[in-house]
């Protein structure tokens, strides 16, 4: 298909959303997604419940198993895994595989959050098969990660990784949430952003200098693990909310 098709049937796609409809048929639609949302929930909250404490490793999809961030997260799954956590991923390729197979290989738990995408994302083989929960709506699925993990471990990723990040670091500024580790991994990948948060939004008081101290970074896997060693050391694992 060429980019004039292409073009084509996404500006159909459009109008074939925005296409007008009646109260009635919206309300009717409206009815069976609250449905949907309220078992996804129920789901989550029954199989998260029982799986004990976990952090949580985010990444690009994209990143491939001889990439270097690849095979540093899934060191940092197993060190978490034999350090007494399980593991919990987005439950695609890329970083999130490297998560879930470094927890695998220390025979941890291994859990996916999956989100169902019309590209590049299929559930990969590292995760325990009762541990396994398939969403439809990306805002129910980051409840689950908020909820049910005792920390963030950010690899170097792209728009999905920004969001769990910063909705995470949102909810604990405004104390919505308990405070949890915030680990970002990589200091030649974010060092841009942290300078930018430092030089744009803390110049211009839209952030305090405090909200700096909510994410720590850090260049190798034994300072990944040991940040969320250290805050444990202090605080109790239990859920986030």
């Amino acid at each position: 298909m060429g980019d004039g098709s292409k073009k084509k049937a996404h500006v159909e796609k459009i109008k074939k959303a925005f296409k007008d409809k009646n109260w009635n048929e919206i309300k009717s639609a409206d009815s069976w997604v609250i449905f949907k949302v309220m078992s996804e929930f129920v789901e989550g909250f029954e199989k998260l419940a029982k799986i004990g404490p976990c952090v949580s490793i985010f990444g690009s999809a994209r990143t491939k198993p001889d990439h270097k961030y690849y095979k540093m997260a899934e060191e940092i799954s197993a060190k978490l895994v034999r350090h007494g956590y399980g593991v919990i991923t987005g439950g695609g390729p890329g970083i999130m595989e490297a998560g879930n197979k470094g927890a695998h290989s220390e025979k941890g738990k291994s859990v996916g959050l999956n989100i169902d995408l019309p590209f590049e994302q299929n559930n990969n083989i590292y995760i325990d098969q009762d541990k396994l929960i398939n969403f439809d709506y990306f805002f129910v699925r980051k409840v689950m990660f908020v909820r049910y993990s005792q920390g963030f471990i950010v690899m170097p990723g792209g728009f999905g990784t920004l969001d769990e990040m910063f909705e995470a670091l949102t909810l604990i500024q405004t104390h919505k949430i308990e405070k949890f580790p915030i680990v970002m991994v990589g200091k030649d990948y974010w060092s841009g952003l942290v300078d930018w948060l430092k030089n744009v939004l803390l110049t211009e008081k839209n952030i305090s200098e405090a909200d700096l101290d909510l994410f720590h970074l850090v260049e190798t896997e034994e300072e990944a693990v040991e940040v969320i060693d250290k805050f444990y050391n202090e605080y109790k694992l239990s859920p986030n909310f």
